[in-house]
């Protein structure tokens, strides 16, 4: 008689290959990878995730939540929008000087799939459109008489971020975080609290 799955067999299983495509990449790792560093066997994995699609759609959520983390964290840390802005753009900094961190999931993720149909590539479109629906709502409660223009401009500094962040560390974030106060003081001429 087949065992039954225990209540975090998919959690177990999901942070492994969390762990392993952040290091990795998606295309790099093997089901069998995740089943020998999971130490689950062929048939748990598969009960749980249909494909290796289904379980790269259920890695991208996850990250794509983690960005609901850095916003809540954003929002908590400063006092009204510019600020939170700014604030984001510390947030992220921060999660990108991790040692063996790549940058953004997402944005690796959506790389290795470039086929639009790709459950992987929609997944990773969805999360960019959010991201930048979120910065605009979050612009849009600024004096900014172009809060679309601040908000993409916010969102590429924070591409950047991710990109160059874990090759130039805390330099990179700090300089960053300069150049989005610079951007935000000059879209709204709001007055931001100096060296958080």
């Amino acid at each position: 008689m087949p065992r039954k799955p225990t209540p975090d067999a998919r959690e177990r299983i999901l942070e492994t290959a969390t762990r392993l495509f952040n290091r990795y990449g998606v295309h790099a790792v093997g089901m069998q990878q995740i089943i020998d560093e999971c130490g689950c066997g062929k048939n748990l994995l598969y009960s749980q995730f249909a494909g290796k699609d289904e379980l790269v759609v259920a890695y991208l959520r996850r990250c794509s939540g983690d960005w609901d983390d850095i916003v809540a964290g954003a929002r908590a840390a400063a006092d009204g929008p510019a600020g939170q802005l700014v604030e984001l753009v510390r947030e992220v900094g921060a999660r990108v000087n991790v040692p063996g961190t790549r940058g953004c999931p997402l944005r690796t993720t959506f790389a290795e799939f470039p086929e639009q149909a790709h459950p992987a590539h929609q997944v990773s479109m969805d999360h960019f459109v959010r991201v930048r629906t979120q910065l605009r709502e979050l612009a849009a409660e600024t004096s900014a008489p172009e809060p679309g223009r601040l908000a993409d401009r916010i969102m590429f500094i924070i591409d950047g971020l991710y990109t160059n962040g874990p090759i130039f560390g805390d330099e990179g974030t700090k300089t960053a975080v300069a150049f989005a106060e610079d951007v935000v003081r000059a879209e709204t001429s709001a007055k931001l609290t100096e060296g958080r």
